[in-house]
């Protein structure tokens, strides 16, 4: 007898998604902006603490400007596979989230004037069981759109084309942790 992972479909990556970095350019300003100040203010005070408070307040600014949303930025990870959606956060605690296309979804597109300006937008995916998902910035979002659309009905006719040769009396495929 065949196994019931000898019928599945081999799983392939579609598409990896981050969300846009147009915000990571205003960051990129802000520190040149700290950066030109503390260097014109640098060696400009009359007290040698006034110097060293210049100094960590301009790296504070750093972290702050640049460090902070550059790790906000890459702790999120979108990953479209032939069979699920696989959404990651976090750079210590991850909470990894899979929505698979057969259970069958709605999808939703958000955009702003700055996101349909720049061609991103937030995709929102709700199966009906919980809080729906939301794919934050996704650059070419309508595209992104139309693509878990056409998975989610292409999938779906896949489970009921196996539920049509299950109910014809084909062979019992069902297992339970690899045994019948």
């Amino acid at each position: 007898m065949a196994d019931v992972h000898d019928t599945a479909p081999i799983e392939h990556i579609i598409v990896r998604l981050r969300p846009r970095g147009t915000f990571l350019a205003v960051s990129a300003l802000l520190v040149i902006a700290d950066a030109a100040a503390v260097g014109y203010l640098a060696g400009r005070m009359g007290v040698w603490w006034h110097e060293v408070v210049l100094w960590l307040a301009g790296a504070a600014l750093v972290v702050l400007f640049a460090l902070a949303p550059l790790l906000a930025w890459l702790s999120r990870r979108y990953t479209v596979t032939s069979r699920r959606v696989i959404v990651q956060r976090g750079l210590v605690v991850r909470v990894r989230q899979e929505l698979l296309h057969t259970r069958g979804y709605d999808v939703t597109l958000s955009r702003s004037w700055f996101q349909a300006l720049t061609g991103c937008g937030d995709v929102g995916i709700n199966s009906g069981l919980s809080q729906p998902v939301w794919l934050r910035g996704v650059p070419d979002a309508r595209r992104v759109q139309m693509l878990l659309q056409d998975l989610a009905e292409s999938n779906r006719s896949f489970v009921a084309d196996r539920r049509r040769a299950a109910d014809a009396g084909g062979p019992d495929v069902t297992t339970a942790w690899g045994v019948r």
